[in-house]
């Protein structure tokens, strides 16, 4: 399964606190793909989060967020800036996205936005959160900074456009998109049908002709 996140997306972040836990006890591997909604959003007209765009909606967010963060366990301290940049987080997930330590680098970057009110564009913060999930953080930051890296995370926007991806979380199993937190089940359900060639249709034994 592949996992499609926006460090500054609200919905995200209960999504990237639960999946590996809930992926393992389904024992579906998980693909980490950091990206930007930024490009997304402009090619549908937006030049911002649609939930600064549409205030009523905005506000649905937040009090939603308040009730799922509540019943998940979660701490939630909503930014004093939104969306936050989360360009050079995004730029380390996708660029040192096959290391062990993605996952816990992951979670520390949204407790940072979502719990501690941190500007996750600035190095120092993101140092932390690295060394939290036991990275070598001057060398990571160094990489994320190579033009390779940048790239990298352009190409994965493009992809992201390609495949239909209009939103953050979203998760695709064999090419089947699920979008939003609340459909990390169904998507894990999906990833566990098990369906090989031809499993959907009714295989006929002689004697059930």
């Amino acid at each position: 399964m592949e996992f499609w996140f926006e460090f500054g997306s609200t919905y995200s972040y209960p999504a990237a606190m639960r999946i590996e836990e809930r992926a393992r006890a389904a024992q579906v591997p998980v693909r980490w793909c950091a990206f930007l909604l930024g490009p997304i959003f402009r090619a549908q007209g937006w030049n911002d989060s649609p939930f600064n765009l549409y205030p009523a909606k905005g506000r649905y967010m937040w009090r939603d967020m308040e009730r799922l963060c509540a019943d998940l366990g979660l701490p939630l301290q909503r930014p004093s800036r939104f969306p936050r940049n989360g360009l050079l987080a995004a730029r380390i997930a996708c660029w040192f996205e096959e290391e062990p330590w993605i996952p816990a680098f992951v979670r520390a970057v949204y407790t940072a936005n979502f719990s501690r009110d941190a500007e996750i564009d600035q190095a120092e913060v993101l140092s932390v959160c690295l060394a939290e999930a036991g990275a070598e953080a001057a060398a990571v930051l160094a990489a994320a900074g190579t033009d390779a890296a940048k790239s990298r995370l352009r190409s994965r926007g493009e992809e992201a456009a390609a495949r239909g991806i209009f939103g953050a979380p979203s998760f695709l199993v064999d090419g089947e998109l699920f979008w939003g937190n609340d459909r990390l089940d169904d998507a894990l359900a999906w990833a566990t049908r098990g369906r090989a060639p031809g499993a959907d249709r009714l295989v006929r034994t002689p004697e059930a002709t």
